[in-house]
């Protein structure tokens, strides 16, 4: 690591106590506050005389990343597949991403990616990795699973950029099983509190046959600061591996069902206007593929739902070949697990970014030196209709 990564800038000293929920966290993360203090990853704080932390500047610790990362491979470069019409927006695009970024103490501890070397898992370089990602592409609503650094790394770091987070822990997270893990993984939701006002947010733990299940959303509507008009974001995470499609089918009419519910209370409140009209983002890590049951039940809602990353293919009615590509003991898995849905009513997708060739992925797959998880990051650019 380069001596930048000693460098780092935050507000890190803000509460958390309204951003995370008390779904099984172990006894350090019940103080959120002590959390944001005493647990702070070093690397991402520097005392300064007469005040305890320094402000951060995105540019900056983009650099800073860059300058830790600065002996390893080039990263990988992707894209922008811009898809306007002509008919562009007054207002500028709201930038969506969604990434499972991997949660650390399952990929030191259990996942046996076979074919990444055990130092290119490590925390030391990863946290750097995602960081940059983020940075890069500098959205303004982050929808991330298997987070299991939250306290400590994003919800600090970010909140020093302006953004303000809601976690959801899985109630039994795999993570606790790992000997040395940082605490529980779970979904996080992130906005930039300069586009977006926070109306309401809350965690949801799915049910499968009114049974609770160890899957978890974040639900959160926000008001677009520049044009008064509400989203409806929600991310999640549904249950891995094959054999367990009935529960992702599940899962995913639950969280339907949790969203109808909430669009219609929307538009209650809002006199005049119908269900329809509430936009809604959707974000999420289904371990579905496009075949599968749920994937249709997404594809058929009433809510009027579509996939953005559809847009890249020629026809646009085609998801990528992949967003997640690794090797593990059991064999190689290239899949479509990963989406980010949007009601095509309220929302038109203006820009997606393109997905990195097999080439430049590498034999080895991921995660690896140039990226940090398996899952690769999805990025949209949407913006509003206009109403007629």
């Amino acid at each position: 690591m380069g001596g930048g990564a000693t460098r780092l800038y935050g507000t890190l000293t803000q509460t958390l106590g309204s951003s995370s929920s008390p779904l099984s966290l172990p006894p350090s993360y019940l103080d959120p506050h002590q959390a944001a203090v005493s647990n702070l990853d070093p690397d991402f704080c520097q005392q300064r005389k007469g005040s305890s932390v320094c402000p951060p500047d995105s540019g900056e610790l983009l650099r800073q990343c860059e300058e830790a990362l600065r002996d390893q491979p080039p990263r990988l470069h992707r894209k922008f597949v811009l898809l306007s019409d002509g008919d562009s927006s007054p207002h500028s695009p709201i930038r969506v991403m969604q990434w499972n970024i991997l949660a650390q103490a399952l990929g030191e501890g259990v996942d046996n990616f076979v074919q990444c070397p055990q130092e290119a898992l490590s925390w030391s370089r990863r946290k750097f990795l995602i960081l940059e990602e983020i940075l890069t592409y500098r959205p303004h609503i982050l929808c991330l699973q298997e987070v299991d650094h939250y306290h400590d790394t994003f919800q600090p770091v970010l909140a020093g950029l302006g953004y303000n987070s809601h976690f959801c822990p899985k109630p039994w997270s795999p993570c606790l099983n790992v000997e040395g893990n940082n605490g529980p993984d779970g979904c996080a939701l992130f906005f930039d509190q300069s586009r977006f006002e926070l109306l309401d947010s809350v965690n949801v733990q799915l049910s499968a046959m009114m049974i609770p299940t160890n899957q978890v959303a974040v639900v959160t509507t926000l008001r677009c600061r520049s044009t008064g008009r509400c989203v409806c974001v929600a991310v999640t995470h549904l249950k891995a591996r094959s054999g367990w499609e009935w529960l992702r089918s599940a899962q995913g009419s639950d969280l339907l069902w949790h969203l109808q519910n909430l669009v219609q209370k929307l538009a209650d409140r809002s006199a005049g206007n119908a269900g329809g009209d509430i936009p809604l983002l959707i974000c999420g890590d289904f371990n579905a593929v496009p075949t599968e049951e749920v994937y249709r039940r997404f594809a058929a809602s009433p809510l009027g739902l579509d996939s953005a990353c559809k847009k890249l293919s020629q026809d646009g009615s085609t998801e990528p070949e992949y967003t997640t590509w690794k090797i593990r003991a059991t064999g190689e898995c290239c899949s479509t697990l990963d989406y980010v849905w949007y009601t095509k009513s309220t929302l038109k997708v203006d820009a997606v970014l393109d997905m990195p060739t097999e080439e430049q992925i590498g034999p080895n797959r991921l995660p690896s030196f140039i990226y940090p998880s398996d899952h690769l990051s999805l990025v949209c650019d949407f913006s509003f209709q206009e109403k007629e």
